[in-house]
């Protein structure tokens, strides 16, 4: 999501042409789209990123419900 919203910012900044930004090429930004492009639709799931950010969630979730079960049935 950070590659995300620098590139958005990135953007934004060289449309009004702002800063430092205002010499660069239109090619560097887009390239670095293209980049976050490939990492999230092919180079994530390649390395299983993708999935052990999911089992993480899930496993938190787990705990989290197992936990508030058992307290419960104590009371």
């Amino acid at each position: 999501m950070p590659l995300i919203i620098a590139i958005f910012v990135l953007s934004l900044l060289k449309y009004l042409e702002v800063g430092f930004l205002e010499p660069v090429s239109w090619w560097w930004i887009i390239g670095l789209a293209v980049f976050a492009f490939l990492w999230f639709e092919f180079f994530e799931r390649m390395l299983g990123l993708d999935k052990r950010k999911d089992h993480a969630h899930f496993e938190k979730m787990r705990k989290e419900r197992i936990k508030r079960s058992f307290d419960t049935k104590k009371k």
